[in-house]
């Protein structure tokens, strides 16, 4: 049997149907609860920042970036960031977090957060946000609120009340 290739691309809204049901197998129904979820309502993703990875046909991997303000100033929300279970721990989520943070710094962007597990993303180059500074429309464990700079100093002009895109 040959081995099959990983091959990433930016996500297309043709991609949305599959990308949905892998998130859907991965977080289960109580994810649109989530307050980062709800940011994400109505909002399209930057189709130009968000990657997915296959291997052959199968969707194994996705990572989505959507506009959003913080206190009047555009940013960026990572996620979901999701990977097949079989597939997970091997670089695959580590990669499209990557690939998407590279193509958001080459687009001027300057800075990205998240609600996510610290471990995971302090390895690729976030920080704790500083408590208090964004204010989510819900509830956030700020344990898990992140954000990167993209461009030097760009955390300064980031500060108050998240809001759906910009």
């Amino acid at each position: 049997m040959s081995e099959l290739s990983l091959n990433y691309a930016l996500v297309t809204p043709a991609d949305q149907p599959a990308i949905l049901k892998l998130e859907e197998r991965a977080f289960g129904p109580g994810r649109f609860a989530k307050t980062a979820y709800r940011l994400r309502e109505g909002v399209e993703p930057d189709w130009s920042l968000s990657f997915l990875a296959r291997i052959g046909r199968m969707l194994v991997g996705a990572n989505t970036m959507t506009p959003i303000a913080i206190g009047g100033a555009p940013a960026l929300l990572l996620g979901p960031l999701t990977v097949e279970e079989a597939f997970r721990a091997r670089g695959l989520g580590e990669a499209l977090v990557q690939k998407s943070l590279q193509a958001a710094r080459d687009a001027g962007h300057g800075l990205v957060v998240l609600v996510g597990d610290p471990p995971l993303y302090e390895r690729l180059g976030f920080s704790r946000a500083p408590f208090g500074r964004f204010q989510f429309p819900g509830p956030v464990d700020p344990g898990r609120l992140l954000y990167c700079e993209l461009q030097p100093g760009a955390l300064q002009s980031h500060k108050g009340v998240v809001t759906s895109g910009v």
